[in-house]
């Protein structure tokens, strides 16, 4: 499997983002994970980490307080193409309400993935997006 630059998961639940991070690291597909509880974190973070560490693949939690996942998206869209081109944004969710599915639609992401994450899940992601 492809080893990524660095990988983002952006989530408010903090034990969500243990067991990713012990299921990432399990599968070897980054030596840099980053994890940010919202979006101003997270932007905050891609803003800090341009050039060959930016996150290859962004895990973005779609309910979140503060600036949520389509917030965020929203913010994302408007950095420059030089920080955005070579990252894949994935939406986590739990729920598949239609208006958020609607609003998904118009923003750009490669996919939309159910919490939890598995090991099938980030095999798929990558099979996906990351083989070439």
């Amino acid at each position: 499997m492809k080893k990524l630059s660095s990988v983002l998961l952006v989530d408010d639940d903090s034990t969500n983002n243990f067991l990713n991070e012990l299921l990432f690291q399990s599968l070897g597909v980054t030596d840099q994970l980053l994890v940010a509880e919202n979006g101003n974190q997270a932007l905050d973070l891609i803003e800090n980490s341009a050039g060959p560490t930016a996150p290859a693949l962004i895990l973005l939690d779609v309910n979140m307080p503060g600036m949520n996942g389509i917030q965020f998206l929203e913010a994302y869209k408007r950095l420059p193409q030089a920080q955005r081109s070579a990252t894949v944004v994935i939406m986590l969710t739990t729920t598949m309400d239609a208006r958020d599915l609607s609003r998904l639609e118009e923003l750009n992401i490669a996919g939309l993935v159910s919490k939890p994450l598995t090991k099938e899940k980030i095999e798929n992601i990558m099979q996906l997006h990351f083989q070439r």
